[in-house]
């Protein structure tokens, strides 16, 4: 029954959405802005603090493993999504379609998907390889595939300013978090969980924030409960099919029950923090910034209850089969 029970978290960002709702510019009062652009750099020089780089290099050579979840986060979730633009009619449509697609193209989460592959006793070191490095390539991806779309219809959205600006919040300090693994890595494992109520917070702010923009701007005015419930469908029938097709053709490769597992979790996750970060600073000044968290807000939370469901019907399987 427990893992039933809605994510604290995933509660505490719908608080976030009816204090934007109801108090709307907090932003106007305190630094909300100033606040996320620094933080950000802070979330992740604390993740490569975190990441051991040897530990992360031991699965390097299952190269078929790391080809598949890769494909899978970057090209198979675009694709599916693309699949169903013709059937869109309307700006608001597109709209809600766009936020989907942003998910669609985002990397995927690290934490959740290692642990989840270690409660089911899937391959970690290939897991912990595949989800570092889906951020790093994200960082590059994810503002590519949106600038498909968002380049003629945005004159703020000029991709080199962002990649830019992503490389020098992102991948700058999860590099030099990196590098000083060696001394301070062992202090920031310990108190992994105190630190991640940092990574929290954050998240919490830029949800707030876009939020309170949109709502100011009147951006859902034109949506109404039936284009969110079909969002809201749209992005469960979307991780069903990732899920079943990773699923698949790890079986067609021949992998092992561990790399199979490590596939179908990482394959199928999307990061909540990354989508947080990265609208920050890819819609930046977009009265409509809110609406782009909606799905992978969806996302989240369905993915944290069947992947956990799913992983701990594994591990038990594993005692009995023993």
């Amino acid at each position: 029954m427990k893992s039933l029970l809605p994510d604290r978290f995933v509660m505490l960002l719908i608080g976030m959405i009816l204090l934007a709702w109801f108090v709307p510019g907090i932003e106007k009062v305190l630094p909300l802005q100033t606040i996320s652009t620094y933080g950000i750099s802070g979330i992740f020089f604390l993740y490569g603090l975190r990441l051991n780089p040897r530990q992360m290099m031991a699965g390097i050579a299952n190269w078929k493993l790391h080809v598949l979840v890769q494909s899978s986060t970057f090209i198979l979730f675009p694709l599916l999504v693309l699949a169903v633009l013709p059937a869109m009619h309307g700006n608001d449509q597109f709209a809600l379609w766009l936020a989907v697609f942003y998910l669609a193209a985002l990397p995927s989460t690290v934490s959740s998907s290692v642990v989840m592959v270690s409660i089911a006793g899937g391959n970690v070191p290939g897991a912990i390889f595949n989800a570092s490095i889906s951020g790093l390539i994200g960082i590059l991806v994810t503002p590519l595939w949106m600038g498909l779309f968002m380049v003629s219809g945005a004159a703020d959205f000029q991709l080199f300013p962002i990649f830019l600006e992503l490389i020098l919040k992102i991948l700058l300090p999860v590099f030099v978090g990196m590098a000083l693994h060696r001394f301070w890595g062992r202090f920031a494992e310990k108190y992994k969980k105190q630190l991640g109520i940092y990574d929290k917070t954050l998240i919490l702010i830029i949800v707030y924030k876009s939020f309170s923009s949109s709502f100011s701007e009147g951006v859902f005015d034109g949506v109404n409960a039936i284009d969110l419930t079909m969002v809201a469908g749209g992005v469960v029938m979307l991780f069903v099919l990732v899920y079943m097709m990773t699923g698949h053709l790890s079986k067609r490769l021949g992998f092992s029950r561990e790399d199979k597992i490590t596939a179908t979790f990482c394959g199928s996750k999307k990061s909540l923090v990354h989508g947080s970060v990265f609208s920050d600073v890819l819609f930046s000044g977009m009265g409509n910034a809110g609406i782009f968290l909606v799905p992978i807000m969806i996302y989240h939370a369905f993915q944290l209850l069947v992947i956990s469901i799913i992983a701990q019907k594994m591990h038990q399987k594993s005692i009995t089969s023993k």
